[in-house]
């Protein structure tokens, strides 16, 4: 599971699909609907929020824009309205927000090679919508390769 702390936009078609499935699970897990993935390290960061749903649902809603953008049609009744004020932003270590960022190249260098050399020269990396990057290193949630 790779819940992207980087913008959706950044992601090529199979990684987007992936997010919004990915992130679907990660719901049910916060909501106890599977035995599955309950401890998996990445759905920390929406545990430790006042209302883990609520802000799953704010990530999601995210994706969601971003595959309409696409003129893709992921299904928005899988999750709860949002509200038009989002839960408090999630703090983001700028480190972590780079060590995607290269996780994301490499994969796209083999598996959308176009994507990849739109991205390779970016130099001001943006987040999702829900994440605040402030100074800091990886996060310890991560399993680095």
């Amino acid at each position: 599971m790779r819940l992207w702390s980087l913008h959706p936009s950044y992601l090529d078609s199979i990684g987007l699909i992936a997010l919004w499935r990915e992130g679907l699970l990660a719901r049910k897990v916060l909501m106890g609907q599977t035995k599955g993935y309950v401890h998996h390290p990445q759905l920390l960061r929406f545990r430790e929020t006042p209302h883990p749903i609520q802000t799953i649902d704010a990530y999601l809603k995210a994706v969601h824009d971003e595959s309409v953008r696409r003129g893709y049609s992921f299904d928005l009744n899988k999750i709860s309205p949002c509200e038009s004020q989002p839960p408090s932003r999630i703090l983001l270590p700028d480190k972590q927000l780079e060590y995607e960022f290269q996780h994301l190249l490499n994969k796209l260098k083999k598996r959308s090679p176009h994507q990849y050399s739109h991205l390779y020269p970016t130099d001001l990396i943006l987040p999702h919508p829900l994440f605040q990057v402030i100074p800091g290193d990886i996060c310890l949630w991560e399993k680095q390769s």
